[in-house]
């Protein structure tokens, strides 16, 4: 999937809007409303300075030991970690955070990924266009493989 082409947001926002409230995980205890701004996090992230780690040790860390395997196309397992501030404790309202979610891809399909070379990412320091792709579009892929689309 790339993030920054229309044929595939499309595609990704129609997969999107077949999600219902109802709809239950095949692994992990999330609801699809918590699922929708698990996601938003990641962008929130990329369009604010909300999350950024405390200090420089923590940084160092998360590039030493977590970007390598969120960087790459290799899909992120079941069950996997997730960093405290990814975690949704309370229920959502649905329509407002898909809406929100399908908002998010479509500013960075409309931003481009020239907007995206080189973009500091909070947890990583700058990022190529590409590894934000693989970023947004890996993660999007195991929540919506998570809930069986």
């Amino acid at each position: 999937m790339n993030i920054y082409d229309s044929t595939d947001t499309n595609d990704l926002i129609v997969q999107i809007n077949k999600l219902t409230p109802a709809k239950k995980p095949n692994w992990g205890k999330m609801s699809l409303d918590q699922m929708h701004t698990h996601l938003n996090v990641l962008y929130l992230m990329a369009f604010t300075d909300k999350d950024t780690p405390s200090n420089s040790v923590a940084k160092f860390l998360l590039k030493l030991i977590i970007k390598k395997g969120v960087v790459v196309p290799k899909p992120n397992p079941k069950n996997g970690r997730t960093e405290p501030q990814f975690i949704i404790k309370n229920a959502k309202n649905f329509d407002e955070e898909k809406k929100k979610l399908i908002s998010y891809i479509e500013k960075v399909r409309d931003r481009g990924n020239s907007n995206f070379e080189g973009k500091e990412s909070q947890s990583f320091d700058p990022l190529t266009a590409e590894e934000w792709n693989v970023l947004f579009a890996k993660h999007m892929e195991h929540h919506l493989t998570q809930f069986g689309i």
